[in-house]
């Protein structure tokens, strides 16, 4: 189930033990739990100090599975069905541009803005969304960087509009 690409992100949901993360975190240790150890190649050395949540892996893997080396502009597609297929939304976002997600996610899906500016700054798992002049850019925060139609190490340089969480329901 699980890839063994190089750089191949997966979305978390960690309980952060940072003060910052830790006041604004939504993330529910009740269903999350510590990693196995094979999957310590995967998620990283440093792993095992942390709790995942089961809905966000299952979304990595599906963004994982269908990201591509390079850009394919369909960013907020991609990101739609792996947050659908893992879950952690019920119904397909109807709107069209990246940059509108940001408030859809929170008025249909009960996402909740960060007071975070800073996009390497966002818990693994966190969805950021980006604005521009043109349609946008959303990717979801991964253990090594940042995903949606494509793999990166390094954040959008198009201005950000915020950084999301889900709380568990």
């Amino acid at each position: 189930m699980f890839s063994s690409r190089p750089f191949v992100p997966l979305l978390i949901f960690l309980f952060s033990s940072t003060k910052l993360l830790a006041n604004h975190s939504l993330h529910d240790q009740r269903g999350a739990s510590a990693p196995k150890p094979e999957l310590k190649k995967v998620l990283g050395v440093k792993s095992s100090s942390f709790k995942y949540d089961k809905r966000m892996l299952a979304a990595a893997e599906i963004a994982s599975a269908r990201a591509a080396r390079h850009p394919k502009y369909l960013c907020w597609r991609h990101v739609k069905v792996a947050l659908l297929r893992a879950n952690v939304i019920d119904s397909y976002p109807k709107t069209v541009y990246a940059k509108q997600a940001a408030s859809e996610l929170q008025s249909s899906f009960g996402f909740k803005k960060l007071p975070l500016k800073d996009p390497f700054q966002a818990p693994k798992g966190a969805v950021l969304v980006y604005g521009g002049s043109g349609p946008g850019h959303i990717e979801l925060r991964s253990e090594k960087g940042f995903v949606s139609d494509f793999v990166s190490l390094t954040p959008s340089h198009l201005p950000l509009i915020g950084i999301y969480v889900k709380p568990r329901s």
